[in-house]
């Protein structure tokens, strides 16, 4: 897709939460391709820094999304310092699992604050915006699990179908304003996230037959791309072996 990407989205400017590993490193690489000015939100944005450093369209912001009260305010002054915005990739988020019945509370509303409520305040923070200009593209990185429950990964599918419900009552909400809100849901990502679960993880998956994040940056991109009178509203993407 590199060649396809050249300069494509030269003079926009985009934000990638979670931006260091992963399916947010990936896309935010692929938009520095097309042309993008790009801000990273990380913890730790030198990860993907390190590896861009004459690169003069890529800035980082260490944040930590979880610490919600501050996440509107933070992205505001990145919208501030870039000039404006016109695409939001809203991908940071974490997993837990273990059965609902044992869950502690703090654990719960850990995993919400992450993966709901910070991209929520991502929302707030750049819509006014995208509103005054009237265009703008917001990416909300979901799962198949925003489609259908596991067992041991009850918090985590609840918070990914309260995140799938979000985008497409936003979506409808900035529809009139010109903004594309789309969601995409991939099966497994071969991803750090699974080195963080240690031997929750079961021993026979197999991370080879998994998506790779690149795979689902490219689809990612797609999505971006889109001319303006198109809009997919949700698009699943699964690893060709089949669900895990």
């Amino acid at each position: 897709m590199t060649d396809r990407l050249s300069n494509t989205l030269t003079g926009s400017k985009a934000i990638v939460t979670g931006a260091s590993s992963g399916i947010g490193k990936e896309v935010a690489l692929k938009l520095l391709q097309a042309g993008a000015q790009v801000s990273l939100i990380s913890r730790h944005p030198d990860r993907l820094l390190d590896e861009l450093a004459d690169h003069s369209q890529v800035k980082g912001y260490a944040i930590d999304l979880g610490a919600i009260a501050t996440v509107s305010t933070q992205v505001q002054a990145i919208v501030q310092d870039m000039g404006g915005v016109d695409i939001l990739i809203n991908n940071a988020g974490m997993a837990y699992i273990g059965e609902l019945i044992d869950m502690p509370l703090m654990e719960w509303q850990k995993l919400f604050d992450l993966n709901v409520t910070s991209v929520w305040q991502c929302l707030q923070a750049v819509l006014p915006t995208m509103r005054s200009q009237k265009s703008g593209t917001v990416i909300n990185v979901g799962s198949i699990a925003s489609k259908q429950g596991f067992p041991n990964w009850g918090a985590y599918c609840a918070s990914k179908f309260a995140l799938l419900g979000l985008t497409q009552a936003i979506a409808a909400e900035e529809q009139p304003h010109g903004i594309k809100i789309m969601s995409i849901c991939p099966g497994s990502v071969d991803t750090q996230l699974w080195d963080t679960l240690g031997d929750k993880v079961p021993a026979n998956f197999n991370r080879a037959a998994m998506l790779r994040p690149a795979t689902v940056a490219d689809a990612i991109m797609s999505l971006v791309l889109l001319p303006s009178d198109a809009i997919v509203n949700d698009f699943v993407i699964m690893p060709s072996a089949g669900l895990f």
